[in-house]
């Protein structure tokens, strides 16, 4: 069986178990919390069977609507899990996307913590940043953020290199640029919900200034 044919058969069936979460109520592992474990010394089965698909074997995507998680932090890929999930009851989750709702749905909390343990240990192969005078005006804002619009600095949270801070904020540096717009955009449109600060910065953000910032992220190290 193909790689692509083994991923649509697995969405079809993460739909339907989310389609029946809907109906029924969260699945029972849904209320065990996923904890941090070891990183396993070879990809899980669930990585080279669906995740590889889209974000790499490794972490590191190629398309650049997928984001890279090749070195991000373990807590922060539990959390963003978690966030794709319906909630109980059938409420609307904090991340809106038909896929990763449907894998996250049928994720145990053993499968997580084993996923996110595996790309956490990976190295990040950067992406890189695409046009110079958004990348300097995109460096202005994430080292001093913009005072008139109460925008505070990047750097404050996600470290001077993008680096993040393991546990509260991710890691940054080398990510796609376009992946970052397009989650800056989500905040502020309010289709991304798992995070009030970003949601409240973002809404402050012109179009010109999250293109900035995201290709100087994209090219950040």
């Amino acid at each position: 069986m193909s790689r692509l044919k083994l991923i649509e058969g697995l969405f079809r069936d993460a739909v339907g178990v989310a389609a029946l979460t809907l109906l029924l109520g969260a699945p029972a592992h849904a209320a065990a919390a996923a904890e941090p474990a070891a990183a396993p010394k070879s990809p899980p089965a669930i990585v080279t069977q669906v995740c590889a698909g889209c974000h790499g074997l490794d972490g590191n995507s190629t398309a650049p609507a997928n984001p890279k998680l090749a070195g991000q932090s373990q807590q922060y890929l539990l959390r963003q899990l978690l966030s794709f999930r319906v909630k109980d009851g059938g409420g609307a989750a904090d991340r809106q996307s038909q896929l990763m709702a449907g894998f996250a749905m049928m994720l145990t909390p053993e499968m997580m913590s084993e996923v996110t343990a595996y790309y956490a240990s990976q190295k990040l192969q950067p992406a890189a940043a695409k046009n110079k005078d958004l990348a300097i005006l995109g460096q202005k804002i994430y080292r001093a953020g913009i005072a008139a619009k109460n925008i505070p600095a990047c750097s404050g949270c996600h470290g001077p290199s993008g680096a993040g801070i393991p546990v509260q904020y991710p890691r940054l540096g080398g990510q796609f640029g376009e992946y970052v717009a397009a989650q800056l955009v989500a905040f502020r449109q309010g289709t991304r919900n798992n995070s009030a600060q970003m949601s409240a910065i973002a809404a402050r953000m012109s179009d010109a200034e999250i293109s900035a910032i995201a290709d100087y992220i994209a090219g950040l190290r």
